[in-house]
């Protein structure tokens, strides 16, 4: 990355100001992996603080490594990726576990020869990759919208990020096999770390894209209705579709998502504002689909739907505000 992309020494925020997006990545992103999508009550809202060290230190160490190596969202996405095979690969390993908490994820569509589930894989590893660490950083990055492509953090910083990830991932991995004590074959764990190595190392084969394509990108509307749109699919299909049905679902919307939205960026016109658009749409499905789901962990029923609201609120605010701050900041380069 250019030296004239860092701000000079004289120009950074200090103190808390400094790493405050950090921070607020740190714990949005378990909020939204965890809470808003209905999986943990607000009765539990404490398990928060457990979660933020996988998951906060997590987006964190994302972000900052495409950040700091000046790349782009393909880099993002695919180290969000990575992610999501370590916590659900190797410490959680639910991707391998055909009894996980009782729910029986590997057994629609099945793959024997792999020991893996062709259902839960995808989705799973889709729910981390574009909810649990894609997402908030879109959202964070728009809230901080003077200093969205800026390391927010030093060498240092990164470096505790990453620990935070491993301790936290140990603590999950401890505190998930108390309450059930399955465990990874040696080969399962290593194709795990393998795939891990491999989508990381490709990470850093793209670069970020700022050439401009003929024709213009959509208003941020249309491109937030359409992420909506093919998240609530996503969501949806499974409770639609059972076997390799809703796989083949999950393929054309892959498929969809990917060929509109690299088209879409690629185009002139296309802003920060469509970015955050793009974001904000997925947001609002796991603000929405919530309120059928019953909780893992924590209270049903009425304290469950309270806090589903409380949540979607909560979500409906920060989207609000991030758009403020992307706007202002386009109004401050005229």
């Amino acid at each position: 990355m250019s030296t004239s992309s860092i701000p000079s020494p004289a120009a950074a925020p200090r103190g808390f100001r400094r790493v405050a997006p950090a921070w607020v990545l740190f714990f949005l992103s378990p909020f939204v992996a965890e809470f808003l999508l209905g999986n943990i009550s607000i009765s539990a809202i404490a398990a928060l603080i457990f979660l933020a060290p996988m998951y906060g230190g997590g987006a964190v160490a994302v972000r900052e490594i495409a950040r700091r190596s000046g790349r782009g969202w393909a880099t993002i996405v695919l180290l969000a990726l990575a992610y999501g095979l370590i916590e659900e690969g190797v410490a959680i390993q639910t991707l391998f576990n055909p009894n996980y908490l009782g729910l029986h994820l590997l057994a629609e569509a099945n793959i024997p020869s792999l020991g893996i589930g062709g259902w839960w894989t995808p989705f799973v590893l889709t729910l981390h990759t574009v909810w649990s660490i894609s997402v908030p950083i879109v959202i964070v990055e728009a809230l901080f919208a003077d200093r969205r492509e800026t390391p927010w953090l030093g060498k240092t910083g990164i470096g505790v990020s990453i620990l935070l990830l491993l301790v936290g991932g140990l603590l999950v991995h401890f505190g998930t096999t108390k309450q059930d004590p399955f465990k990874a074959s040696p080969p399962q764990l290593m194709s795990a770390i393998a795939v891990v190595i491999v989508t990381t190392a490709l990470a850093f084969r793209f670069k970020k894209n700022s050439s401009a394509k003929p024709g213009a990108a959509p208003n941020p509307w249309i491109v937030g209705i359409v992420t909506f749109l093919l998240g609530l699919g996503f969501m949806s299909a499974y409770g639609v579709l059972r076997g390799w049905t809703v796989v083949g679902t999950y393929g054309v919307i892959y498929v969809i998502a990917i060929t509109l939205l690299t088209s879409w960026s690629r185009r002139a016109g296309w802003s920060p504002l469509h970015t955050l658009a793009a974001g904000g749409g997925a947001l609002l499905t796991y603000a929405c689909t919530a309120f059928p789901q019953q909780p893992v962990i924590g209270a049903k029923g009425t304290t469950d739907l309270v806090g589903n609201t409380i949540f979607a609120a909560i979500a409906g605010v920060l989207l609000v505000l991030a758009v403020k701050s992307e706007r202002k900041a386009a109004n401050e380069k005229l």
